[in-house]
């Protein structure tokens, strides 16, 4: 089941530095949320406090709130290891186990969570994982090759496939198609749009088009200098955004005016 996402009041720190400051959203279920912006600005910084992957760097921290499902992930006691189970993510580039074939790619993530899966259990997972993220019928006959042997988008459905057999609730994309060919690229966006009627997906573009394309609603970060921090300044559904902003920062990036 997807979850909406509500966060309050969330200051991001990189050590004394505020990188993102005083972020308040509420990120619908079944869903895509697009985050757009100019470099620097925040918008990744931003989606890895989503799953508490921000606080892997040394002295990064945060403060505010994430609810998820009614639990604050930042509140005492909760285990970052059990956040990521729950919100999955997929990276710029994509990154499958060198050494492991494609159906161990696809297990990797409930392995990893000491998961004991019966072999004809772990069979039906590939399958359905490779079919939820639309890779199924090209990689069928070879799922005991090495993951690193398809293509660049081949591989990204495969991280994809990966992340969605562990069953998050919430899948983060932070420029899921920024290494890809435009062809690949379609292949993932179709992807997307499938992939919201069973989970909540945000996704950080830098391409305008992707944006408007495939989301439902669309967050603008910039920022107001170097050394100043990022800030949310305006979220609305993506429709709005693009063609009648509020803020004339949002337009002027979105009509290539800076940025």
């Amino acid at each position: 089941m997807s979850k909406r996402i509500d966060v309050k009041n969330l200051d991001i720190y990189y050590g004394d530095f505020l990188a993102v400051k005083d972020v308040t959203v509420t990120i619908e279920p079944r869903s895509v949320t697009a985050l757009i912006g100019p470099s620097g600005c925040g918008k990744s910084t931003f989606l890895r406090s989503l799953n508490r992957m921000h606080e892997v760097i040394p002295g990064a921290y945060c403060n505010g709130e994430v609810v998820i499902d009614g639990e604050n992930l930042y509140g005492k006691g909760v285990d970052p290891v059990m956040v990521r189970r729950k919100v999955g993510m997929v990276f710029q580039k994509p990154n499958p186990f060198p050494t492991m074939s494609i159906s161990e790619n696809v297990l990797a993530g409930v392995k990893l969570n000491n998961k004991r899966i019966k072999k004809s259990d772990a069979d039906d997972l590939v399958e359905s994982s490779l079919r939820g993220a639309n890779l199924w019928n090209e990689v069928k006959d070879r799922l005991d090759k090495p993951g690193s042997g398809l293509s660049g988008g081949q591989q990204q459905r495969l991280c994809i496939a990966r992340t969605i057999a562990v069953k998050p609730e919430v899948v983060l994309m932070d420029e899921p198609c920024s290494a890809l060919d435009p062809i690949s690229t379609l292949a993932v966006e179709d992807l997307i749009a499938e992939l919201k009627e069973n989970y909540t997906i945000v996704i950080v573009t830098h391409n305008m088009q992707q944006a408007a394309r495939c989301s439902d609603r669309t967050g603008f970060f910039n920022i107001e200098g170097t050394g100043k921090p990022g800030q949310l300044v305006e979220f609305d559904d993506t429709g709005k955004i693009f063609n009648n902003p509020s803020e004339k920062a949002t337009e002027d990036y979105i009509s290539g005016r800076f940025g």
